[in-house]
């Protein structure tokens, strides 16, 4: 369904039932501006453009924390737990 910017925010609750069953296209300016989905919707719609896999999503991860994550692993070789130290009163 399409509507106004107006029709929508007039009646947003009707809007917002109706996206349940379809999207609807608002339009601006005579032009499509936005789009009203459900949350059931929006959720598909994120899972389908999710295309990585976990070992690409790992990998990446690895790429751009590793040398942090191997810095700590030699602080704490070197050093230990901060709270080693630390005495139960």
């Amino acid at each position: 369904m399409q509507v106004t910017a107006t029709q929508a925010k007039n009646r947003f609750g009707a809007m917002c039932a109706l996206a349940k069953t379809e999207p609807v296209f608002v339009e601006k300016d005579g032009r499509v501006d936005s789009v009203i989905l459900s949350a059931k919707q929006y959720s598909e719609l994120q899972a389908a453009s999710r295309t990585e896999t976990l070992a690409q999503r790992k990998a990446q991860f690895e790429q751009t924390y590793g040398a942090w994550i191997a810095e700590q692993n030699q602080r704490f070789d070197t050093h230990g737990l901060w709270c080693d130290d630390t005495r139960v009163w």
